[in-house]
Parts: C-alpha cells; structure tokens; sequence
C-alpha cells in the first residue's frame, strides 16, 4: 500500500487505545504518589516541608528564615495572623490536619475523577510537601462564580493574581471590582495594624527572590518577568475567545517561582472542564467548551 494510500483517519487513536494511555499514565501517577509517602517520606523526613512555615511562623516577626529555605514564611502578614493559631496543635496533628484538607481539596477540585487528580505528579508532590497551590486551584475554579475566592492568591503568592484579567478582558467590571476591593480593604485594615511587617515583607517576601536571589531548592529556571506578560496576553486571548482553561494555566505562570508542586494549580483544570453548576458565574460562562 502507497503512503497516498494510507487514509487519515486510520491515524486516529481509538476510544479504546486512548483510555488505555489514560489508565496507564493514571496508575503510573498513583504509584509515583505511594513512592513519594511509602518510600521517600521514612527516609528523606521532609513530609510537611513547606507545611511547616505554616505552623512556625511568627506572627510578630515573620519573615526572618530565607525563601526557599526550612521553615520560611513569604506570605502578607495577613496570612501570617491567620497562620498563627496553628502552633496551638502539637507538629504532627497540624501537619496530619493539614493534609486532610488538602486531600479533601483534591476529591472536590476532581469529584468523580478525584483518582486522576491526585495521579497527577505535581499534586502527589503537593500532598508531599504541604504548600497551598492546592488550595489556589480551588480558589480559582470557584472565582468564576465568586470573584473574593481571588484574595486568597493575592494574599499568598501574590502575582498569579493575573489571572484576574480574565475579568478585565471579559468587561466583568463587577466582578474584578470585588476580588480588588475586597483584598484592599483587607490590606488597608492590615497595614494599619502591622505597618512595620508589610515593610518587612516588601524586602525580605519570596518576590525579592523572584528577582534574582538565590534558591536552596530545585526550580524550573525561568524568570518571573519572562513569564508574567505571556501569562497576562494568554488569559486575555482566553477571556476574549471563552476559554477558561486559560486562567489557572495563567495563574501557574505567574507563580513568583516555578517550583515543580507549584504546577497543581492546574488541578483547577478539572472543575473548570467539568462544568459544575456550583462553579458556574450568575452571569454564564460562553458557549464555547472550555477545551476549545
């Protein structure tokens, strides 16, 4: 048979074929989740790395360890009042609690497909670590429908924020007038509190080592400024066209840094292509299939 022969769709992957790789990548995922919690976790004894900044940190004087380093905190004083009854637990049930809902997070972010999600390796190194990229992914699926959700994002990590532009591209003035007004109201009550610690975070936050400074952890090595304008011009285009898979892909390359958890943000992915009403905005989301 000639290659003229050869007919186009006899290249198409079968509905069979394609849910084999599904399952396939699928249970390869959860194996990579047992590893890490079976094997890596007894003898590396860095479960709860990150979770442990949230447990530790002090309030009156936060921001003191280095980014990327054992126990430091980056984000606004905010998040620190709110991280400081933690230290009432004892370590191990804060770091167990905290790992509760952060599984909790991943059955609601996949509901039916909660097995997928948490096959996806940079969710299973979420889990892992105990960071809340998790819980900006829920921030965002449910910032469809309410825009204050996006406060979390900003009071956390702070530029994947971008992805408000979906509301500016889209001319939902209302709703991007809530996420902004409410996060500044919150700022402004904070700074009159806790002026000294803004200034503290403004200089020492892990948006100084976004910059340029050193790292003690492996990161994916692409400079913020580089990927912040792309991340702006691909949730616009998304806005304009109705494509809501743009914003937490948007949203994952603003992170200050690309650590590789960092990209279970795009755990978002799975709400926003199931559709569910609960998540949908009063106004409706268009027409045209999130993966389009």
């Amino acid at each position: 048979m000639t290659v003229s022969a050869l007919s186009i769709g006899s290249l198409r992957i079968s509905p069979t074929a394609r849910r084999a790789v599904r399952d396939g990548l699928g249970l390869a995922g959860l194996a990579f989740a047992a590893y890490l919690f079976l094997v890596v976790a007894p003898r590396a004894g860095t479960f709860g790395f990150d979770a442990y900044a949230y447990w530790s940190v002090n309030p009156t004087d936060p921001y003191t360890v280095p980014a990327g380093t054992f126990g430091a905190f980056t984000y606004t004083p905010i998040i620190a009042r709110l991280c400081a009854p933690f230290s009432l637990l004892a370590w191990p049930t804060f770091l167990w609690l905290w790992t509760a809902v952060l599984v909790a997070t991943v059955i609601w972010l996949g509901w039916r497909s909660a097995l997928f999600v948490l096959a996806f390796p940079p969710v299973a190194l979420e889990l892992y670590h105990g960071n809340v990229h998790l819980l900006m992914a829920a921030a965002i699926a449910l910032g469809f429908r309410y825009p204050v959700a996006w406060s979390f994002l900003l009071l956390t990590k702070v530029t994947p924020g971008i992805g408000l532009v979906w509301f500016a591209a889209r001319r939902e003035w209302r709703s991007l007038a809530i996420a902004l007004g409410f996060t500044g109201a919150l700022v402004a009550l904070s700074v009159l509190v806790d002026r000294q610690l803004w200034v503290d975070w403004l200089n020492e936050s892990i948006l100084k080592t976004a910059g340029g400074a050193p790292l003690n952890q492996f990161s994916i090595p692409i400079p913020l400024l580089a990927r912040l304008p792309l991340a702006a011009l691909l949730v616009a285009w998304g806005g304009r066209t109705g494509r809501p898979w743009t914003v937490p892909v948007a949203a994952t390359l603003g992170l200050p840094i690309l650590w590789p958890s960092g990209l279970a943000i795009l755990a978002a992915l799975w709400p926003i292509a199931q559709r569910r009403p609960e998540l949908e905005p009063r106004v409706g989301l268009p027409t045209r299939s999130p993966a389009g």
